[in-house]
């Protein structure tokens, strides 16, 4: 049992938190409040446009791991060893990190490769996890 998909996990997870980061600079440019703690999301309109950017990179960020986190639990669990699911699970995390600033500075092309081959490696990661589940059987 390889422990990448373990790594790929807490890794992804970090790039969730890591997310917030841009979030709360933009925040902090829009004169954030205790007031705005009651409804945070309304402050989205006085956000900078690479601001709104970073409250959507961090959004998709939570939508990417709830989709990436059971396929790389998937991989653990059935013990898969394939190396094209290893570097998947490695590479997801790392194309997930740069594709949050690719979104903030507003560069389509990266930010598109980014989010595609993320998908990508996810998609492999249930490819091989249900093969290697099916071998037991």
């Amino acid at each position: 049992m390889s422990p990448a998909f373990a790594w790929s996990l807490l890794l992804a997870g970090a790039v969730v938190i890591t997310s917030v980061v841009p979030l709360g600079a933009a925040r902090s440019q829009a004169d954030f409040s205790l007031a705005d703690l009651s409804a945070p999301r309304a402050m989205f309109d006085r956000l900078p446009a690479w601001g709104k950017r970073a409250s959507w990179a961090h959004q998709n960020s939570f939508e990417a791991f709830s989709l990436h986190a059971p396929a790389a639990l998937l991989c653990l669990v059935a013990g898969v060893d394939a190396p094209v699911a290893i570097a998947a699970a490695w590479l997801h995390p790392l194309l997930r990190l740069v594709y949050i600033p690719a979104y903030v500075a507003n560069v389509p092309p990266l930010r598109a490769l980014c989010w595609a081959a993320g998908l990508l490696c996810s998609g492999l990661l249930y490819v091989e996890g249900l093969k290697a589940i099916l071998s037991q059987a």
